[in-house]
């Protein structure tokens, strides 16, 4: 479910820019070397159309200079950890086959996790940092993107239903109770708020950012654009700013690429910037400790197009 773009986009694009005039504001910084084996989520283009795997596949861990990432090695799929202090290799954090997404708890001691076996896509405990025991926390046929809210026991997690629908479901971790809410997937809890702010999508088929009171039962849509779709949101560290993937087109000789980038808003809706125009997919973007920059995952500034973990400044 990890793959670089296609063939007849990787053909027209010159992913060796690292940037392009719209994003001369912007101070771009890449992290991670080819030998990272870095996952770029998978991105398909249908004509004027396109889809791209949502879920988050970087995640700062708490307390530490330490990034976690998906990487594809010897057949597998598993979170490794960079510090972004020093330069050298990274540290394999599961021993897995396929995972899929993840988080750290908010103390930083647990990392919870999606892993495809099959059929089947269940979450996970393990500890952030020793050892590769696991447990296994759901049991649903599809089941993923796991986040805890600050100050709760509740992990927020999707669930693709029979029908083929999304909803958020949480699960308990002090009586191991199951509750489900609404239709959506990309849970993102609000910091002392009773709320989410997911991604949800509408009957024509493009996805719209709403927030999701799951004490009240009262929702909003925040974000939405007849010609766009928007998922992955991610909070600031101060609450006050969401990032998240939109679609996009860049038009250049004739020809119109479809591409996926980086805008952020302000918590309720305002002020919609897109802050990436590079014709290279830029996915799964995460806050910095101090909301002072972004990362994300991006084929940007390498020919070949192999994707990378990439640092860009963000001014308000």
């Amino acid at each position: 479910m990890l793959a670089t773009a296609t063939a007849m986009h990787a053909a027209t694009v010159d992913f060796s820019v690292v940037s392009v005039p719209e994003e001369s504001g912007l101070e771009l910084t890449k992290i991670s070397v080819n030998s990272d084996f870095v996952c770029l989520p998978k991105v398909k283009r249908t004509g004027k159309r396109v889809d791209w795997f949502t879920n988050r596949v970087l995640s700062l861990m708490p307390n530490t200079n330490n990034i976690a990432y998906l990487s594809f090695r010897n057949n597998t799929t598993n979170i490794f950890l960079k510090d972004l202090a020093k330069q050298g290799s990274s540290r394999q954090r599961t021993n897995r086959t396929g995972v899929i997404d993840f988080s750290f708890s908010p103390d930083g001691k647990t990392l919870y996790f999606s892993e495809s076996r099959g059929k089947t896509t269940q979450i996970f405990s393990t500890d952030a940092s020793n050892g590769y025991v696991c447990r296994q926390i759901t049991s649903g046929a599809n089941d993923y993107s796991p986040i805890q809210a600050p100050g709760s026991a509740m992990v927020f997690f999707a669930r693709t239903e029979n029908k083929g629908g999304c909803s958020i479901w949480s699960y308990n971790l002090k009586d191991n109770f199951l509750s489900n809410y609404s239709p959506g997937q990309n849970p993102c809890p609000v910091n002392k708020e009773s709320a989410l702010i997911v991604s949800r999508q509408t009957p024509g088929g493009n996805a719209e950012l709403w927030k999701i009171n799951y004490d009240t039962g009262v929702e909003e849509c925040i974000v939405s654009a007849t010609d766009k779709s928007f998922t992955t949101p991610m909070i600031s560290p101060d609450g006050r700013w969401i990032v998240f993937v939109g679609s996009s087109v860049v038009e250049g000789q004739g020809v119109a690429y479809h591409n996926t980038d980086i805008y952020v808003c302000r918590i309720d809706g305002t002020d919609l910037r897109q802050l990436t125009h590079h014709a290279a997919d830029d996915l799964s973007p995460i806050w910095s400790h101090d909301g002072r920059n972004i990362y994300f995952i991006s084929q940007r500034g390498d020919a070949d197009a192999t994707a990378n973990i990439w640092r860009m400044t963000f001014t308000e």
